[in-house]
């Protein structure tokens, strides 16, 4: 028998708050049962589960996301993350077009945009 992640957890100082921009973030609504002031936020469909401790975040994350936009650029989808409070970090993207950007959501937990399967194709061909 094996075993299957259920989910990924992620520590945070405010569960409902991270988990909303994270629902805005991938398009996944919060699981119904979610309110502010609650100590845990599930986006179900991501399988997102934010937990809210005492501690604050020190040193890069050991485990981040990698995003790939589904109907629309890295750029537009880097303004897009941009704009609902993440901040950008570090930029890998290339003049040619490959590369990532490095982003941290409003608790400073760092991702990454990567560009999406079309502009991949584009360029391939």
């Amino acid at each position: 028998m094996t075993s299957k992640i259920r989910h990924v957890t992620i520590d945070c100082a405010d569960a409902y708050t991270l988990a909303s921009f994270w629902s805005a973030a991938l398009g996944e609504p919060l699981h119904a049962d979610d309110e502010p002031g609650h100590e845990e936020a599930l986006i179900e469909g991501a399988g997102l589960l934010f937990v809210t401790v005492p501690e604050r975040k020190t040193t890069k994350n050991r485990v981040h996301l990698d995003l790939q936009p589904q109907d629309r650029t890295r750029e537009e989808e880097v303004d897009r993350l941009l704009a609902l409070g993440a901040t950008l970090v570090d930029d890998h993207r290339r003049a040619d077009g490959t590369g990532w950007a490095l982003l941290a959501d409003p608790e400073g937990n760092e991702f990454c945009v990567e560009r999406s399967a079309a502009e991949r194709a584009a360029q391939a061909g």
